[in-house]
């Protein structure tokens, strides 16, 4: 009786292997999704937050009052570093001093 050597996997233990990658990647692509979603939505609050307090401090420092409406460039680079720009493709909206500053995209909100 011959000896078979018996190298390399059966189609049985590769599809195995396949199935489990499958359900692995159906269970951590969801979660990659919503916490790349949740990192944009606070770095973009947190844009928010530096933007009304830069314009605090512009009313402070120039006299302004609750209707005043600084415009952006009178608050980069003395108040803001650089401008700040939304990871979620938004835009954002300075307003006056005495409203919150706003972003384009609707789940980005203080």
């Amino acid at each position: 009786m011959r000896k078979m050597n018996k190298k390399g996997f059966t189609l049985v233990e590769i599809m195995i292997v396949v199935a489990i990658i499958g359900l692995l990647a159906a269970i951590a692509i969801p979660n990659f999704v919503r916490a790349r979603t949740t990192a944009q939505t606070n770095s973009c609050i947190a844009n928010l937050k530096q933007i009304d307090g830069a314009k605090q401090i512009w009313a402070i420092d120039t006299g302004g009052t609750e209707t005043s409406n600084p415009a952006m460039t009178a608050l980069v680079p003395t108040y803001i570093k650089r401008t700040p720009l939304c990871p979620g493709s938004g835009t954002y909206t300075v307003g006056t001093v005495g409203t919150i500053p706003t972003c384009t995209v609707a789940a980005h909100t203080l």
